[in-house]
């Protein structure tokens, strides 16, 4: 996204791979558990359903198996306001799979995505008729570790990736790990990606920095009650670019983010409410001493 230009109207376009989601059901590690509640995850879709919530218009493009987690899959993102009819289903591959392990010190992802019907995406999908009137094309970097036809999909999408695209959203301990330790804040993440036109850098509970041109906004994150982190990132990403496309401010559209963000960390699973409307649009307008002392339950 060009700022020095005006946002386009028109659906957002999420692409990327959800899976059914098998979680300890009471929360609890995985190899005590006599029952498992099955839910659905994937960072695409997560960034698509908190758009939805928010009144955006949001479309997933992907592929399931034609199979019973396949089609609880599309049930349920399309229960949530999301277009999926670009969503293919694939009758040789499978839905992708992943078991959530709680534990003492965090939560454990094993997945089961080799071979699946999403990993077997190519760069046809961008032909889709999904893609044309898009505002915005979100896609992750899971997508281009899937497989080489999903990584020339990615390629095709954005060019040489993270720094060619237009905004990119990247934890600053996900850049330590893939550029080096010698990254120390969010400055530096800005020194080796100087491209985007939109640069956020989430520092976990402690702040988010947008980038944009030469002006920099930072917002302390919030006070939350966390349930499990897992998904945060991506309603934080819903969040942060819902905002823009409303043209709110960005010191705005960073605390929009941190409010979806909290309603992910509050649940178990990738997906929750958003906090109430009210609470929302008080602290959207709250002067700095009133969000620094804010809790969200």
């Amino acid at each position: 996204m060009n700022t020095e230009r005006p946002l386009r109207h028109g659906p957002v376009t999420c692409v990327g791979e959800t899976m059914a989601a098998l979680a300890p059901d009471p929360l609890g590690p995985l190899d005590g558990a006599d029952l498992l509640r099955v839910d659905i995850a994937g960072a695409e879709s997560n960034v698509a359903l908190y758009l939805a919530d928010h009144g955006i218009p949001a479309r997933w493009v992907s592929a399931v198996g034609d199979d019973p987690f396949g089609r609880r899959v599309r049930a349920r993102i399309a229960a949530g306001g999301v277009d999926v009819s670009g969503v293919r289903t694939d009758p040789e591959r499978p839905t992708g799979l992943l078991f959530k392990d709680p534990g003492a010190h965090g939560t454990r992802v094993h997945y089961h995505r080799a071979g699946s019907a999403a990993s077997a995406l190519t760069p046809d999908v961008l032909d889709d008729p999904a893609f044309t009137d898009a505002a915005l094309v979100h896609l992750s970097g899971i997508t281009p570790a899937l497989s080489p036809g999903c990584r020339a999909l990615v390629e095709r999408a954005l060019r040489p990736l993270a720094d060619l695209a237009d905004i990119v959203l990247v934890g600053l301990d996900e850049a330590q790990a893939l550029w080096g330790d010698r990254i120390n804040d969010a400055e530096g993440v800005r020194d080796l990606l100087s491209g985007p036109g939109v640069l956020v850098v989430k520092d976990g509970d402690r702040a988010a920095t947008a980038f944009v041109g030469d002006a920099v906004h930072r917002v302390p994150a919030l006070k939350v009650r966390v349930a499990e982190p897992v998904g945060a990132g991506d309603a934080f990403a819903a969040g942060f670019l819902g905002g823009l496309l409303r043209q709110l401010p960005v010191d705005r559209a960073l605390r929009l983010g941190h409010l979806t963000a909290a309603s992910a960390l509050r649940v178990a699973a990738d997906h929750g409410p958003l906090p109430d409307p009210a609470l929302l649009a008080a602290l959207l307008d709250a002067d700095e001493e009133t969000w620094r002392s804010a809790v969200i339950d």
